[in-house]
């Protein structure tokens, strides 16, 4: 197995460093790149092909959402994980929109964050959990609001099954012991789901899910 590659970009060298340091005492993650702002990120992410994107919100130039957005058009196979001091709705939700399969914040330890990068690579959606909260308090429709298409008609019910366990916030791994399933026929799951929503993380099928009222509170922890 060769390491996860890492694209670090911040606009202040203090962090980037010490993000840095974190991240390559583990011995498959490496960083291959690091950016002062988000042209330079999305330049970058061109030039070293990495295989997850830790993303500043605020940076000059180009900034975070812009960057998430730019990243994801012209290489979707990137994994954009927001690392942020920033809680704000305007901020989280244009993000979550452009793209990005994580949003932690900067209070996170040094364990979350590289938990989260794996998790990220393998395709898995991370959230802090007030992002978490904002994020259901934002989609999930309120009571007697009809649903927008029945969820038979996209999905399977085991697929239906497999994302509300995912809204959840459990990991393939999980999902598969809750189902009494293989790790791969989870994977083979997601991956048809993502076809079938078109979207490229389970943060974006997540979302997609709440939006259209597949998933409510009372599926939600």
């Amino acid at each position: 197995m060769g390491k996860i590659k890492i694209l670090i970009a911040d606009d202040h060298a203090v962090v980037r460093e010490g993000t840095r340091q974190i991240l390559e005492q583990e011995p498959d993650l490496e960083v291959v790149a690091e950016a002062g702002d988000g042209e330079e990120a999305t330049k970058l992410a061109g030039i070293h092909k990495p295989d997850v994107a830790i993303i500043d919100v605020a940076m000059p130039k180009v900034d975070g959402i812009v960057a998430t957005r730019q990243i994801k058009a012209l290489y979707p196979s990137i994994a954009v994980l927001i690392l942020s001091a920033y809680d704000d709705d305007q901020f989280v939700f244009s993000l979550l929109e452009a793209g990005a399969a994580g949003y932690l914040l900067k209070t996170v330890r040094g364990r979350e964050l590289v938990d989260a990068v794996r998790a990220v690579y393998a395709g898995e959606s991370v959230l802090h959990p007030a992002i978490a909260r904002k994020v259901l308090n934002r989609f999930v429709p309120t009571p007697g609001k009809p649903v927008r298409q029945k969820p038979p008609e996209v999905l399977s019910e085991r697929e239906l099954d497999v994302l509300k366990l995912a809204t959840r916030g459990l990991s393939n791994q999980d999902i598969a012991d809750k189902l009494c399933l293989s790790l791969r026929t989870v994977q083979a799951h997601f991956s048809h789901i993502f076809n079938k929503l078109q979207v490229s993380s389970r943060t974006e099928a997540v979302v997609r899910a709440l939006k259209e009222g597949w998933v409510t509170l009372d599926d939600v922890p």
